[in-house]
């Protein structure tokens, strides 16, 4: 798409958010990837931060609302949900709108476990959910140096941001 030419008026940015708390007795997933750990993320769906925050990414892009609005945590149907399945449903939604999904970074903020390890299979697996090229999805992972819940490793934020173009 590097030759595309584009109406400015036709791009829209959209920003997400999402946090859960760690617990025992749960696996840690994210970005679809079942990290190795002592704990994992408490939530109704498999609570991946990533991929949660993904598609509220794409959802305000298109001034959808958030992946609260779509898949309740009030509703037993979501409960345990594949949150990858979810991303995918929302970028369902986001191309039905006439919009392509052009680019996708995502920063996740967690003290423990180390993450490079996993980024590369996170990205391939946010992609193909999306239907994009890997190539147009960024994964990084930082700690925050102890400071905040992160940095007591109480919970895992991410957040995310993404261009969409909405197609003539």
């Amino acid at each position: 798409m590097a030759d595309r030419a584009f109406d400015p008026a036709s791009l829209r940015i959209g920003q997400g958010f999402d946090v859960h708390a760690l617990v025992e007795g749960r696996k840690l997933i994210l970005g679809g990837v079942d990290v190795p750990h002592t704990r994992g993320l408490l939530g109704h769906s498999d609570a991946d931060v990533l991929a949660h925050a993904v598609a509220d990414a794409l959802l305000g892009g298109i001034r959808g609302g958030d992946i609260g609005k779509l898949f309740p945590d009030t509703d037993p149907a979501y409960e345990g949900a594949d949150s990858l399945k979810l991303l995918a449903a929302v970028a369902d939604k986001v191309r039905a709108e006439g919009y392509d999904i052009l680019d996708v970074d995502s920063v996740i903020a967690a003290q423990a476990p180390k993450l490079s390890p996993y980024r590369d299979a996170m990205r391939e697996n946010l992609a193909r959910a999306m239907g994009v090229s890997v190539e147009n999805v960024g994964v990084k992972a930082t700690t925050t140096e102890r400071l905040g819940f992160e940095g007591r490793e109480e919970g895992i934020s991410a957040t995310a941001v993404c261009l969409l173009c909405r197609r003539p």
